[in-house]
C-alpha cells in the first residue's frame, strides 16, 4: 500500500515521484511505499498551513476544543485498527499499542481540547503608577512538529494537539519508519471537522523532508523529539533563524534501588522500566544501581523474572516483547552488546538475537542483562534504546548519586526507597528532569516533561506546551 502526504485537507503523492520502502519489523518484509517529500510539497504544506492560520487563529476556544474533543473520540472509536497499524508498523505487541499508545494519543487531544480552556492572560495592576499590565499569549502561525518511531502517536500528537489547540497551524514529520497512524490521523482530522490547511503531514527522511522543516524561514518554531545528535543538527540551523525550540532527546535513565524498598513491587516494575517497548522509551531504566546487601538476591530474582518474558510476534496476546522497529536498529543495539564484552561486562541472560517460528526474518532480540563493574564502560554511558540494561552494586547514598549523575544525559530517574529524607535529598540533587519515587512512568498530563544536559531543551506537558506554542506580549495602560 502507499502512504500519501496530507496538506489542505487532502491526501497527495510527492511531487518528486520519490518513494521509501515501509517494512514490517515483525516478519522483515516490506508492506508498502511512503513519500519522501521535497522541499516542494514541504512549501505546499506552509502555503497549506499559511492560509489557514488566520481563521483558525481567530477560532474561538470553545470551537478549538470541540473539534480537538472529537479526533480523540474517533481515535477511541478506531481503536482497534489503530493499534493494529501501529503494532504492524513499529513491531510491538498490539496488546500494548491498543492499551498505551493509541489511548494516550486519545488522551493528549482530549486533554489539550479542555486545557486551552483554561490557558488565562495575566494582568497587573501597578499602583501608584496608574497603570494596568496585561498579558496576551498568541499563536505563533506556522510551526514543525516532528516525532520518532518509538512511540508514533503518543508522541506525535503530544506536540500536534497543543500546537493546534493555542491557534497554530502545523506542518508534522512523523518518522519515516513508522508513518502508518499519522496517515490515519488524517482521515480522522477530516472526520472531526479541523479546517483544511490547519494540519499538514509530510512524510519522509529526515535529511531531505525533516531538513526542508527546519530550514523553512517562515516557520517559527520546531518541536522534536529524537536523538541528541539530530538535536544537536537541528539545533544548529533553528537558532540562528531565531526560531523558538523545544527538543526532546536522549537519555540514560538511572534507576537506584535501596534495600528499604518494597522489594515486590520494586522488583515487578523495574522489569517493567527496563524492557516496556522493547526498551525502545527514552525514559527506560537501563542503569540499575542496587544495595550491596540485597545485590544478590535482586541479581537472581530480576533474572529469573526477566527470562520468562516471552518475545513473540507481535500480533500473539502472550507476547511480552515485540521486534526491533528496524534491522539497522537490531544491529546497533547488537553492536552495543559486543561491546560490552569487550569491556569485560558479564552477560547474566540474554544478549543474542532470535528467530520466531514463522517470522525468521523478523527483528527480534532477547532481553538482556548485563553486569558491569565500573559506571565508565560504554554500556552506562552512551544511550542503547533496546531492551538492554547493566547491574551493579553500590554501597552508599554518595556513591549511587555520583554514579547516577555521571553522565551527558539528565532525562529521568527512579528511586526505590521508604525513607522520606533520602527521598527528598536526592531527588533534590539528581540532574534530571523528572524523578520518579516507588514507580516508573507514571503521568499526569499537567505536569512539565523534559529533561537536561543532552537530553533536551524546553518542556512539553500541560501549560508549559501551551506556553511555547504561544508568544507573550505585554500591553501596559496608564490611565
Amino acid at each position: 500500500m502507499k502512504i500519501q502526504n496530507f496538506i489542505n485537507g487532502q491526501f497527495y503523492d510527492p511531487i518528486s515521484n520519490e518513494w521509501i520502502d515501509n517494512y514490517c519489523p515483525a516478519s522483515g518484509e516490506v508492506y508498502g511505499k511512503i513519500p519522501n517529500a521535497s522541499k516542494a510539497d514541504v512549501e505546499n504544506a506552509y502555503i497549506a498551513a499559511q492560509s489557514a492560520f488566520p481563521s483558525w487563529s481567530q477560532t474561538t476556544l470553545e470551537e478549538r476544543s470541540r473539534i480537538l474533543i472529537k479526533i480523540s473520540e474517533l481515535l477511541e472509536a478506531n481503536l482497534q485498527q489503530f493499534a493494529e497499524a501501529e503494532s504492524k508498523d513499529n513491531g510491538k505487541p498490539i496488546s500494548l499499542a491498543k492499551s498505551v499508545d493509541i489511548p494516550r494519543a486519545s488522551s493528549n487531544f482530549r486533554f489539550f481540547g479542555n486545557a486551552i480552556t483554561q490557558f488565562a492572560s495575566e494582568s497587573h495592576d501597578s499602583i501608584g503608577q496608574q497603570a494596568i499590565n496585561y498579558t496576551l499569549r498568541r499563536p505563533i502561525g506556522v510551526v514543525g512538529c516532528i516525532s520518532p518511531w518509538n512511540l508514533p502517536l503518543y508522541l506525535f500528537t503530544w506536540k500536534i494537539a497543543p500546537a493546534l489547540a493555542a491557534g497554530n497551524c502545523v506542518v508534522a514529520k512523523p518518522s519515516e519508519v513508522t508513518p502508518m497512524t499519522a496517515c490515519l490521523l488524517g482521515n480522522i482530522c477530516n472526520e472531526a471537522g479541523l479546517p483544511a490547511g490547519v494540519l499538514n503531514i509530510v512524510h519522509g527522511l529526515g535529511s531531505t523532508t525533516g531538513q526542508a522543516i527546519i530550514e523553512h524561514p517562515d516557520i517559527k518554531a520546531i518541536s522534536f523529539t529524537g536523538g541528541t545528535k539530530t538535536g544537536a543538527h537541528i539545533a544548529k540551523i533553528a537558532a540562528p533563524m531565531f526560531k523558538k525550540l523545544s527538543l526532546e532527546l536522549g537519555g540514560k535513565n538511572p534507576n537506584l534501588i535501596f534495600a528499604d524498598c518494597d522489594y515486590k513491587d520494586m522488583l515487578k516494575t523495574t522489569v517493567r522500566s527496563s524492557f516496556a517497548n522493547q526498551g525502545q522509551i527514552c525514559l527506560c531504566g537501563s542503569r540499575i544501581f542496587v544495595e550491596s546487601s540485597i545485590y544478590d538476591t535482586f541479581k537472581a530474582d530480576f533474572i529469573a523474572q526477566v527470562k520468562q518474558l516471552k518475545v513473540g510476534h507481535p500480533s500473539e496476546t502472550s507476547t511480552d516483547i515485540g521486534a526491533l522497529v528496524s534491522e539497522p536498529h537490531l544491529d546497533k543495539v547488537l553492536q552495543y552488546i559486543n561491546t560490552a564484552k569487550q569491556e569485560h561486562g558479564k552477560i547474566l541472560c540474554g544478549g543474542h538475537r532470535t528467530i520466531v517460528k514463522g517470522y525468521e526474518n523478523g527483528y527480534y532480540l532477547e532481553p538482556t542483562v548485563i553486569e558491569v563493574d565500573t559506571n565508565d564502560c560504554t554500556i552506562n554511558q552512551e544511550e542503547i534504546f533496546g531492551p538492554v540494561v547493566s547491574i551493579m552494586p553500590f554501597n552508599t547514598e554518595d556513591e549511587v548519586l555520583q554514579m547516577a549523575n555521571m553522565v551527558k544525559y539528565g532525562l529521568s530517574a527512579s528511586i526505590w526507597t521508604n525513607d522520606l529524607k533520602r527521598t527528598i535529598r536526592l531527588s533534590n540533587q539528581l540532574q534530571t528532569g523528572i524523578v520518579w519515587v516507588n514507580t516508573w512512568m507514571m503521568r499526569d498530563l499537567r505536569t512539565p516533561f523534559g529533561g537536561i544536559k543532552a537530553s533536551g531543551i524546553g518542556r512539553e506537558g500541560g501549560f508549559e506546551a501551551l506556553r511555547f506554542f504561544t508568544e507573550p506580549k505585554n500591553v501596559c495602560i496608564k490611565y
